[in-house]
């Protein structure tokens, strides 16, 4: 069983339909004791930074998710959610992440319009289970205004360029990362999303 965790943000029926379209159990849920039952979880979100802590401080659910990564099972944050991994963000002033993964936040610097909203490719930097199937020029669909800023690059496992090179893969042992939607991104985001998938079957 798949946890998507419900902590009032993200596109949560896309990543429902995904998951059900690929055969996989899930429930969306913010109760604790069903989530710690869960065999991986994912983070969606979308929005501010610093409101979606506060949103995951008040359901509790920040122990919840040290506690499930601690223990081994997967974990994948979309969007807002791979930003929430890191340590810090700088969106309406700094704010505390969930620190799993070393880094900040930051503003996207490019000269292109921002958000960056509407396909781009991906460029493979480093191997990742969850890229399985998945080679450079393939197609994914974003929308953010921010990035990630890893401190170690060797969990980058792939970059996209919108005038910038922006970080659009993250992966470290059971915890990954993608900058866009792969809910909302046709075959290859599927593709994405049967890879976490078969992770968590393994681990269960």
């Amino acid at each position: 069983m798949i946890g998507i965790i419900d902590y009032g943000r993200g596109n949560i029926s896309s990543v429902e339909t995904a998951l059900e379209k690929g055969g996989f159990k899930n429930i969306t849920t913010d109760d604790h004791e069903l989530l710690r039952k869960c065999d991986g979880l994912i983070l969606p979100g979308v929005g501010a930074f610093k409101d979606g802590m506060k949103d995951l401080e008040n359901r509790g659910l920040i122990p919840i998710i040290e506690e499930v990564v601690k223990s081994g099972k997967p974990l994948l944050g979309i969007c807002l959610g791979l930003h929430l991994l890191f340590e810090v963000g700088e969106e309406d002033g700094e704010s505390k992440g969930l620190g799993l993964l070393e880094g900040r936040v930051e503003r996207l610097t490019t000269t292109f319009k921002i958000p960056h909203i509407g396909w781009n490719d991906l460029k493979i930097i480093n191997p990742s289970p969850i890229l399985d199937g998945i080679v450079d020029g393939d197609n994914f669909y974003f929308v953010h205004s921010y990035q990630a800023h890893p401190v170690d690059k060797s969990i980058i496992s792939a970059t996209c360029n919108y005038g910038q090179d922006i970080v659009a893969v993250v992966s470290k042992n059971n915890i990954f990362g993608v900058q866009f939607h792969p809910e909302k991104s046709s075959h290859k985001g599927m593709v994405l999303i049967q890879n976490f998938g078969k992770l968590v079957s393994q681990w269960s």
